[in-house]
C-alpha cells in the first residue's frame, strides 16, 4: 500500500490530467467518473486521466479533451510518450464509474458510471494499450492514489478497507 494522504500528491481534478515521472497522482472522491490510470514501468512515467463523460457529444463544451473517454486516452498517451514513456509499454488501470444515483433512473437506463467504464474500455482497447486491472461499478465512490515511480495504486472507499490494485 502506498501513502494516501493527499499533503503530497498531484490531485487531479474532474476533466484534468497528470503525467509525471515521480510522486503520487491523486483522484478523489470518484462517483460515476473514472480515473484512467497509465504506466511504463520500464520509464517510470505514469499518468491519470478524470474522466467525466463518455463521449464528448454528450456536453456542449468540447474544449477538454480529458473530460471524454474517447478523447482522454489518446491525449494522455501522447503526453505520457512526450515525458518520456513508450506506447508500446504501457498498461491501464481503470478506477470508479459507480452507479451512484440508481433510484432515481429508470428501470433498465444505463448508468453514466457504466457508460464511461465501457467508453474507457473501448477507447483502451482502439489504442492497444493492454488493462491490467481495475475497480470499477458498484454503488459506492472510490478515491485513487498512483505511485507513479512504481506504479503501485491504492484505492479507497468509504467504510472498506484500502486495496492494492
Amino acid at each position: 500500500m502506498i501513502d494516501t494522504s493527499t499533503a503530497d500528491a498531484h490531485v487531479i481534478g474532474l476533466g484534468r490530467y497528470g503525467v509525471q515521472t515521480a510522486g503520487t497522482l491523486a483522484s478523489l472522491g470518484l462517483g460515476s467518473c473514472v480515473a484512467v490510470l497509465l504506466h511504463d514501468s520500464t520509464t517510470g512515467v505514469g499518468g491519470l486521466a478524470h474522466v467525466v463523460l463518455p463521449a464528448a457529444a454528450l456536453s456542449r463544451d468540447r474544449s477538454n479533451p480529458t473530460r471524454f473517454a474517447e478523447t482522454a486516452v489518446p491525449f494522455l498517451i501522447a503526453e505520457m510518450v512526450k515525458a518520456g514513456a513508450v506506447r508500446g509499454r504501457l498498461h491501464a488501470r481503470l478506477v470508479g464509474g459507480a452507479s451512484m444515483f440508481t433510484a432515481l433512473t429508470p428501470a433498465g437506463a444505463v448508468q453514466i458510471g457504466q457508460r464511461n467504464v465501457s467508453a474507457c474500455r473501448q477507447a483502451l482497447d482502439l489504442e492497444k494499450i493492454p488493462l491490467v486491472a481495475e475497480a470499477v461499478g458498484g454503488e459506492i465512490g472510490r478515491s485513487v492514489w498512483f505511485a507513479v515511480e512504481s506504479g503501485a495504486v491504492t484505492v479507497r472507499s468509504v467504510g472498506r478497507a484500502p486495496e492494492a490494485l
